[in-house]
């Protein structure tokens, strides 16, 4: 017996398949939006539509942005000679937290895994490669996280850059080995940022 009518159990449904919502939580946001003003329901279903059909990679780095260079690529107070790679755009913005980096990003939205059968083609490393033959880098931070599937794609990555004669550094310890940056504090980020090693 369903406890709940259809469009309550259908809204939690498609609420719980959203990452760390449990069934709970998507019963707690559910009836939060059931007794929110209309117009504010309708404003969110708008933004989360407008979100999903307008925002894309840019063409730089491949973080998401609604325009075609997201406003960090676009900065040109930023040194974009300097490259940071990071696994991903939450990581991306821990490091922008610290407000200690000045550089520019290239999100690789993923890292190397032969075990679930992802190469090297399968994350954005091959447009890492491309876009460093297009400009002139002076440096590449390798900050994918202290996992074996991270430390793999770092390596990797430092054995196709370092031929080209670019320095290539990898952040340095103080971020625990096995820890997800986007959970990591920005002192220690930062830390972690100027004790970089070169590989």
């Amino acid at each position: 017996m369903e406890l709940y009518s259809g469009y309550i159990s259908r809204l939690i449904g498609e609420l719980s398949v959203l990452p760390g919502i449990g069934n709970k939580s998507a019963q707690r946001l559910a009836f939060h939006i059931i007794n929110m003003p209309k117009d504010r329901v309708e404003a969110l279903a708008l933004a989360m539509t407008e979100a999903r059909n307008n925002i894309k990679y840019c063409r730089e780095c491949f973080t998401l942005t609604d325009n075609e260079v997201c406003p960090i690529c676009a900065d040109k107070n930023r040194d974009h000679k300097q490259i940071m790679v990071v696994e991903n755009i939450r990581d991306m913005t821990a490091y922008e937290k610290t407000g200690k980096y000045s550089g520019v990003y290239h999100v690789l939205h993923g890292a190397i895994n032969p075990s679930l059968g992802i190469g090297p083609n399968d994350i954005k490393l091959p447009d890492l490669l491309k876009r460093l033959q297009s400009i002139d880098a002076t440096e590449v931070i390798i900050a994918t996280n202290s996992s074996i599937e991270g430390e793999t794609t770092a390596m990797y990555i430092s054995k196709l850059i370092k031929p080209t004669g670019i320095k290539v550094t990898r952040i340095a310890s103080g971020v625990p080995v096995g820890g997800e940056l986007e959970y990591i504090d920005e002192v220690t980020l930062s830390r972690a940022l100027d004790a970089r090693v070169e590989l």
